[in-house]
């Protein structure tokens, strides 16, 4: 696809939770704890209130269309706070120096004073009904030219459990959210950027890991498009599939905007109560709904059916917005006789309503009030095919097609949070913001200072574990031996089901620290580490594998084994190190080291052949 042709245009915010001990605004831990372990609930119901310009923001007039109850679970470790039951406390200063230290590294400026604001959000995700959020900096730049706009400290959501409960201990993390220009003009480049800024994040040392922990919104418009926001992007492998998905789909929705135009296709103004028609009707959904509602849709017939995205239609979006109204979704004629709806009931809705082969019909079922509110939305959504691609923001769905979540929110969604002080930002403390070493520089100098192959050195440098790794080096542990440790050696133990969480750092230090004391054989340290994990002391760990085996005691096995395959050892020359290597170690595994091992098998066997 031929995306410069297509006039394609992308931005990405970056949402990354911060490491700090405590929340943005309160002195809670940053911990997340299981569902189970919750002390208690209550629940809401949010409603949205007029800004300071006397408007509803019209995404959070959207998400009052269906009231709905939300539950929140909260802990031991969560508070009055995060039940908006008390006011904010000051911001969390650990969490303002990370943000500075990311906005240095991207040569940003920072604002004077840093003051909160509240953002409109009612969707169950807040107990407040709002978001706080905070600009720290402005105007950064990009290795490849791009542009980052803007760096606001924020809290972080509560998460959604199932449905309409959440659990509170994710509310209030403090994170990072940053926002680039639109400079970004093919999937890959959104991807790149996102990798970068990732690689960034992470060289503070000081941002969460872990699926959840980072997530992106992506910003995409096409030539005659609109811009949409996709939500939640949390697999940056599937980024740049996701930017191609919405190219696709607004490439298409303007090809049935300009077939539908060519139709001259109208929304009919008319609602119609089809309950009656359908009083006999074997599909399983429309015999239990209370109403039945049609609405006509003229010379849409083949378009509501037309795939959009891979597994997407336009119903799919007219659905989607029907939803909204707390209803599952639609039937249209475009896919009808199904889902138990059978020809001649097609036939008899299309005969009742009087409409022709090009017109289609969409059927809303529900309780009355809900099938009203999304014959509302039918026609809404069947207007805007007409105009082309809406603004909207949107979720993302498995292998990156997406769905409608509501429309773009505007500037009534923002208003001042009055609790909280502004912090300025001081020259003083701007000079004294450090700018770490990139985890790029620091797999490069891995390399150099340490030896490591490019691939160790960038898999340690990118890794959870550099922490561990950089303690062990600094103990004076070999890095090679570090590196093989901490990323291969564990890995391979938790994919055997040993508790490696449960190791600490300093338990796996002392081990590595007993083979170069040369107490145990290298060999040794998954079988130490194993009984570690499993409850047995340290010392007493080390203490099972320590003496090994002597020289005297090695050479004596070499002989043995080499003497009892004589024959073969002399067929194959040196070629039978390998076999008889695993004879070998079938004795002396962690008891002495596999190089020892196979230089001794080399001289014997250079003695006999």
């Amino acid at each position: 696809m031929d995306y410069k042709a297509l006039g394609l245009k992308a931005g990405i915010e970056i949402h990354q939770q911060l490491d700090t001990a405590e929340k943005l605004f309160c002195r809670c831990p940053t911990a997340l704890r299981k569902t189970e372990e919750h002390t208690g609930e209550f629940f809401r119901y949010l409603h949205a209130t007029v800004s300071e310009m006397g408007e509803i923001d019209r995404a959070a007039a959207e998400e009052m269309m269906d009231l709905r109850q939300f539950h929140y679970l909260t802990y031991d470790t969560t508070c009055l706070v995060e039940n908006d039951e008390e006011p904010p406390a000051p911001m969390n200063q650990e969490a303002l120096g990370i943000a500075l230290t990311i906005a240095r590294t991207f040569a940003m400026h920072p604002v004077e004073q840093v003051h909160t604001m509240r953002k409109l959000v009612i969707d169950g995700s807040n107990t407040s009904g709002f978001q706080r959020t905070a600009l720290v900096a402005m105007g950064g730049v990009l290795p490849n030219g791009g542009v980052i706009e803007t760096i606001c400290l924020e809290e972080e959501a509560a998460q959604r459990v199932e449905g309409s409960t959440f659990s509170l201990d994710r509310l209030g993390i403090p994170l990072v959210e940053i926002t680039t220009a639109p400079c970004m003009f093919t999937p890959e480049d959104v991807q790149g950027t996102a990798e970068y800024i990732g690689m960034v994040l992470r060289s503070t040392g000081k941002v969460k890991r872990g699926l959840g922990t980072i997530r992106q919104d992506i910003n995409v418009s096409i030539r005659e498009g609109a811009r949409v926001e996709i939500k939640g992007v949390q697999e940056l492998d599937l980024i740049a599939e996701v930017v191609r998905r919405e190219a696709q789909r607004q490439m298409n929705l303007l090809a049935i905007r300009d077939e539908l135009l060519a139709r001259h296709a109208a929304v009919g103004q008319e609602t119609h109560d089809v309950t009656a028609l359908f009083a006999g009707t074997k599909s399983s959904i429309l015999k239990k709904a209370k109403a039945i509602l049609a609405v006509v849709l003229h010379g849409y017939a083949g378009m509501v059916g037309r795939e959009i995205q891979p597994g997407r239609r336009l119903g799919s979006e007219i659905s989607d917005y029907v939803k909204k109204c707390g209803l599952g979704g639609i039937f249209h004629t475009d896919e009808l006789p199904a889902y138990g709806v059978t020809a001649d009931e097609v036939e008899s809705l299309r005969r009742h309503l009087g409409v022709a082969d090009e017109d289609a019909v969409i059927l809303i079922a529900g309780d009355r009030k809900k099938t009203e509110c999304g014959a509302k939305q039918v026609r809404h959504r069947a207007r805007l095919a007409l105009e082309g691609v809406p603004e909207e923001t949107r979720k993302m769905l498995e292998e990156g097609s997406t769905a409608y979540m509501r429309p773009l929110p505007g500037a009534a969604r923002m208003y001042p949070e009055t609790d909280v002080f502004p912090v300025a930002i001081t020259g003083t403390l701007w000079d004294a913001v450090g700018v770490p070493e990139l985890l790029s520089d620091l797999a490069a100098r891995f390399e150099t200072d340490y030896g490591l192959d490019a691939a160790l050195a960038h898999q340690v440098a990118y890794s959870e574990s550099l922490p561990l790794f950089r303690a062990a080096v600094d103990a004076g542990i070999r890095p090679n031996l570090a590196a093989r440790t901490v990323l291969a050696t564990l890995k391979e133990l938790g994919r055997d089901g040993v508790a490696v969480e449960r190791l600490a750092p300093a338990e796996i230090l002392a081990v590595l620290q007993a083979v170069e004391d040369e107490t145990v054989a290298k060999e040794a340290v998954p079988e130490i580490l194993t009984g570690i994990a499993a409850g047995t002391p340290v010392a007493d760990a080390i203490g099972a594998h320590a003496g090994g085996m002597s020289d005297t005691d090695l050479a004596a096995l070499v002989q043995t084994i080499v003497a009892d395959r004589i024959e073969f050892v002399r067929e194959k020359g040196m070629r039978a190190l390998g076999p008889l290597m695993g004879l070998v170690m079938e004795e002396a595994r962690g008891k002495v080291d596999g190089k020892k091992v196979s230089e001794a098998l080399r001289q014997e066997i250079s003695r006999v052949i």
